[in-house]
């Protein structure tokens, strides 16, 4: 393994931390919070650790798997734990558990929380919350590529490493390049849900929490009851929206904003993704108006509102969805297993799976019609490899396998089964969150300290989608 090569990432990514504090320091300082040496003190750690690290000098640049996985892996485990500090050091959660969980949380776009009284914390703290949001939706090593192609470790072997879904594919020939025009692409987006938001209401400060939220679908709100508290329809349309297409393929959306738009109505995953939006929502909206008395107008809002931000595993809520009839909390449920679009900062299992697992399990019965024919899977005009195949069947495997085996553990702690099958497929699937003691009203204070150990596990392996931190952590990969 190439550890110089490693280390140096490694340091950069420490450094990068250290930067993205800077803002939520300022915030501190500004506001005379005694937050601010929290982050001071962070930054200084960062800096001490980070700084040799990045100046390690490396031989050979070349990434293989192995540096790769990680890379990757290690990367988010010591953002998670560094960024846990400024809580800590703050006593804005006391518990180091506590404060891993919250900052794995935010990093890993879940928006789960411990924190029972929100609006009591400084600004600085919620604003530093909602930061790992943003730095979590796109990815950190995609971060680390953007910003510093001299490093030379633009291979796609570490840019799979840690994109979302079975589909990584470049929208320029280098790794690097493709790094930087998502990045580029994901700011616009970012400021102009910004300024769309301050338009529609919110001050500069909700705009910017909300923001992070909607674009990295994270789901961290300054406000206990979430979104709701803004009582704002204009600005619920408005995060509607950005949440959808945050949960969209970015590569899609450097097409179509380059005046290539065919990509976007040929993609079949886009499709399936606004086909079930659109099902779902229909779905409680009608059965809010017929079971609830809501009017029509009412019911669409907060369907759609709860349904996008669901579905992109985004968790941000306008309306307390366990008090809604059995089958739209159904429905809701249905959806946490599912997420966005590969390539996109959303969660979740991914639509494109579950079309590449519904075709090859029709493949199988057209062959049992018809045992000799060779019956290629497609999507749309591509013929999908039978690599793919079987990595998306052993996907569906490990995902509901340690779904169970998740939920059984903190079952033996305790736990009512319903509320530990909430907390596991909310925490593995970043949701945020979920039903019974975890409800969209809720926190995880409600899960023993070892099951929210458990849950930030599970945050971590679903958002690097399980091969990467099996990987990580097989013997084979430290084998010489």
């Amino acid at each position: 393994m190439n550890r110089p090569l490693v280390l140096r990432a490694l340091g950069l990514v420490l450094l990068f931390e250290a930067g993205s504090l800077l803002p939520a320091l300022g915030i501190a300082l500004y506001l005379q919070e005694k937050a601010y040496l929290a982050f001071v003190l962070t930054i200084l750690l960062l800096t001490f650790v980070g700084l040799p690290l990045s100046r390690r000098q490396i031989p050979v640049s070349d990434v293989g798997y192995r540096e790769g996985f990680v890379i990757a892996s290690a990367s988010w485990l010591l953002m998670a734990l560094f960024g846990a500090l400024p809580y800590l050091v703050s006593g804005a959660i006391p518990g180091f558990i506590d404060a891993l969980f919250e900052a794995m949380s935010g990093f890993t776009t879940t928006g789960a929380t411990v924190l029972k009284d929100i609006e009591s914390l400084p600004k600085s703290i919620l604003f530093w919350r909602s930061t790992t949001h943003w730095l979590g939706g796109m990815g950190i090593i995609v971060l680390t590529l953007a910003l510093i192609p001299s490093l030379k470790i633009a291979g796609l072997k570490l840019f799979r490493a840690e994109v979302p879904g079975p589909n990584k594919s470049k929208v320029l020939p280098r790794v690097a390049q493709t790094a930087r025009e998502l990045y580029k692409l994901y700011i616009i987006v970012t400021v102009a849900c910004l300024v769309a938001l301050k338009i529609a209401g919110l001050n500069w400060f909700d705009s910017f929490i909300h923001t992070f939220s909607c674009v990295g679908t994270g789901g961290f709100s300054n406000y206990n009851a979430s979104t709701g508290a803004l009582n704002n329809p204009a600005a619920e349309y408005i995060m509607i929206f950005f949440m959808f297409i945050c949960g969209m393929n970015f590569t899609l959306h450097y097409h179509a904003i380059r005046g290539n738009f065919s990509p976007l109505w040929r993609d079949p995953e886009t499709k399936l993704y606004l086909a079930v939006t659109l099902t779902a929502c229909l779905f409680i909206s009608i059965n809010l108006v017929s079971m609830l008395g809501y009017s029509v107008g009412t019911a669409l809002r907060q369907s759609a509102f709860q349904t996008v931000s669901i579905l992109t595993t985004t968790g941000l809520t306008t309306a307390d969805y366990t008090l809604w009839p059995t089958f739209s909390q159904g429905v809701i449920f249905l959806l946490m297993f599912i997420g966005g679009c590969a390539g996109s900062t959303a969660g979740g299992i991914k639509n494109v799976r579950y079309l590449i697992l519904a075709k090859s399990a029709f493949r199988q019965v057209a062959k049992l019609i018809h045992p000799k024919a060779v019956i290629p899977v497609r999507l749309g005009r591509s013929v999908i490899s039978e690599e793919l195949v079987e990595n998306v069947q052993s996907f569906f495997f490990l995902y509901f396998g340690l779904l169970f085996l998740c939920t059984l553990m903190i079952t033996a702690m305790g736990v009512d089964l319903f509320s530990a099958l909430s907390a596991v497929a909310s925490s593995l699937g970043n949701v945020g969150p979920g039903f019974g003691m975890v409800g969209s009203t809720a926190n995880y204070t409600a899960i023993p300290e070892a099951g929210r150990l458990l849950c930030a596990i599970c945050m971590l392996i679903g958002r690097l989608e399980i091969y990467t931190i099996l990987v990580f952590f097989s013997a084979r990969l430290w084998r010489s």
